[in-house]
């Protein structure tokens, strides 16, 4: 029998390798931007080409290699940083993987052009799927220079599966944005098809998040900074006003490196617990200082999950200090005392002088003298007030034989019934509504439906300002109108969208929707949609938008609020299938744009509501999956009443 087991060669090897490092042109940039940072860069520039499928250029001015670290570099397990088992844990850089260039270089063409700050010339070398095709001397800048061109060019099943250039732009965008964020000594530049996208010089850290996130971030900022044997925390938490269900930026580094951290993150949601909604996220940015012995960050490919040896003690800590933060700058809501009508109580002065209060009382007063033309208080005399006995009985009188509700105004009984009808110049007569359940005689003269609208057609009922209450053939039906609304409104959105017939209302002042550059180029994706459903966007540059005109039908939400929700929809879906990102935008307004729980229907707005639903593909389900109506069978009726 002969051998099976054989060694791999080594552009296989690097490919196997490139599977897990080089996952799409975010990780090339990824790699290669931290490789320059451990090189000591201080000015880094990057720029891409159709989102770096077909060009990555990565520019530096650190201490560059020699001609032979050159060619060294693109070797697999080849590192300037390892030496021995044990300085993995004790590793304070960032890219000490060792497989990096070695992958990039299997997966695409590679150039790179270096030079060390003391010699005279530098060294060009090309390579193209593992394989070196040129290596000369060259006159370059001191630092290195990387241009890596049509990425999996040979693998094309990889390729294929490369995301719409606006994805990969937001993706290449977000792990730029990590890097900057940690590194405000480095200055770094980031030019997209020639468009500058980021432009950061060398500025301190709450510069460089507003640099990157908006200047309106800057009055929300609360600095957290702690510092123990175990660990230092420092940073910054926003307010809880600025809470949201969607799009808050939340980042953790730990010793310079993004990580990602559940553990952590809910030490930090617990400081706000009863101050912010349930279900709403608030923006932070954490990092942490630790012997890098006491931690593990090689336990996953892209090195985002990190291992703490003392997590729960750190869990305590970090908790303990964003909870100073939002005390020390009074985040903290106080109690807000109602002045109104209170007594207006003068401060002391010293310089006048004290005197004894004085006393004023009515002299002729005498509490057994009566007067029949006296009032209460009234000729220094006092008197019983005359109380009109027979208009009160006739008062109660007529009270007590109303049966019916006032005009205009929903009839509810004990049990939360709310009849769906709001009849003008009701008839003296009515018919009793008997509920089902176990009523006072006031709550059932309270229920009651009117012959007339019986007459004009289907009577139905709202049941606790949620669900909508109507007789079937099979029993009885209960709809939940809010979802109900929803699956209606989105199937009238998606026809909008499809036909490009949204109607905009335009808004009399214009509002400002400023987004950072990694959902701003996913906003550019799906502006044609936008457009379709209703919406009139206006680039203004830097990532701004002027909002001239909204879909008709949503007056009254906050615009801004949906566009954003609408952007940070799509990144975290990655949907780039078009219908998928209209399903989306139509799903979303829709979602905004529902009658909310508790809003009274007439009975015309109900039968309205039920028709068209009826009307919809799919009654039953949301678009989301979510139950929009169930029917309670007549036989499960009248079993309650069995006995």
């Amino acid at each position: 029998m002969s051998d099976i087991i054989h060694l791999l060669p080594d552009s296989v090897a690097n490919q196997i390798a490139a599977g897990e490092v080089i996952q799409r042109p975010a990780s090339v940039i990824k790699e290669l931007v931290e490789n320059a940072i451990d090189a000591g860069a201080q000015e880094i520039h990057v720029l891409v080409t159709d989102a770096g499928k077909t060009c990555i250029q990565v520019i530096d001015d650190g201490k560059g290699m020699s001609e032979t670290d050159a060619r060294l570099a693109f070797e697999r397990h080849a590192t300037s940083k390892i030496k021995e088992a044990a300085d993995l844990f004790a590793l304070r850089t960032m890219g000490f993987r060792g497989e990096a260039l070695a992958s990039i270089a299997a997966v695409a063409e590679v150039e790179l052009k270096t030079r060390m700050d003391d010699e005279e010339l530098g060294t060009r070398i090309v390579i193209a799927g593992s394989k070196v095709e040129s290596q000369e001397a060259v006159s370059c800048p001191k630092g290195s220079n990387f241009s890596i061109k049509n990425l999996f060019f040979n693998i094309p099943a990889r390729r294929k599966f490369l995301k719409a250039n606006s994805t990969e732009l937001s993706n290449i965008l977000t792990e730029f944005e990590r890097i900057a964020l940690v590194h405000p000594e480095v200055a770094f530049y980031l030019y997209s098809n020639d468009t500058e996208l980021f432009n950061l010089p060398v500025m301190p850290l709450r510069q460089r998040i507003l640099a990157v996130f908006g200047k309106k971030l800057n009055q929300h900022l609360l600095s957290v900074d702690v510092d123990t044997t175990m660990v230092k925390v420092s940073g910054f938490v926003a307010k809880p006003e600025t809470a949201r269900k969607k799009g808050a930026h939340q980042y953790f580094f730990v010793n310079g490196r993004y990580m990602r951290h559940p553990y952590f993150h809910k030490a930090v949601m617990d400081a706000y617990e009863q101050l912010i909604p349930a279900g709403e996220q608030i923006s932070y940015f954490i990092y942490f200082d630790v012997d890098p012995a006491n931690i593990d960050v090689n336990i996953h490919p892209t090195k985002t999950e990190i291992k703490f040896e003392n997590e729960q003690a750190i869990w305590q800590i970090l908790s303990a200090a964003v909870k100073e933060s939002l005390g020390k700058f009074n985040a903290v809501p106080s109690i807000d005392f109602d002045m109104e009508g209170m007594p207006d109580i003068p401060t002391f002065d010293q310089t006048r002088p004290i005197e004894p209060p004085k006393v004023h009382y009515n002299s002729d007063f005498n509490p057994f003298k009566t007067s029949s033309s006296s009032s209460s208080y009234g000729g220094g005399g006092y008197s019983r007030p005359k109380v009109d006995w027979e208009g009160l009985y006739d008062g109660l009188e007529k009270a007590s034989k109303m049966n019916a509700p006032m005009e205009e105004e929903p009839f509810v009984d004990e049990t939360d019934w709310i009849s769906a009808s709001a009849p003008v110049n009701m008839p003296e007569e009515r018919t009793p509504y008997i509920a089902e359940t176990e009523m006072t005689p006031s709550s059932a003269a309270s229920l009651y439906t009117n012959e007339s609208a019986v007459e004009k057609g289907t009577q139905h009922f709202q049941f606790k300002g949620r669900f909508i209450l109507t007789s079937v053939k099979s029993g009885l039906m209960l709809i939940d109108q809010h979802r109900a609304h929803i699956r209606v409104l989105f199937e009238r959105y998606m026809s909008q969208i499809r036909q490009k017939q949204g109607v905009s209302q335009g808004v009399l002042f214009p509002e400002i929707v400023q987004l950072p550059a990694s959902e701003a180029a996913v906003l550019e994706s799906i502006l044609e949609d936008f457009s379709a459903v209703g919406f009139e966007l206006t680039p203004l540059g830097g990532g701004s938008y002027a909002i001239n005109g909204i879909p008709s039908g949503i007056e009254g939400l906050n615009p801004v609020e949906l566009v954003r929700n609408m952007v940070h929809t799509a990144m975290e879906k990655g949907n780039d299938v078009k219908e998928e990102v209209q399903t989306m935008l139509a799903l979303t307004l829709a979602k905004a744009a529902a009658i909310v729980y508790g809003q009274v229907l007439s009975n015309e707005e109900m039968v309205n509501l039920v028709d068209s639903l009826f009307a919809c593909p799919t009654p039953n389900y949301t678009p989301d999956g979510r139950t929009v109506l169930s029917t309670i069978k007549e036989e499960d009726i009248e079993k309650l009443f069995s006995r």
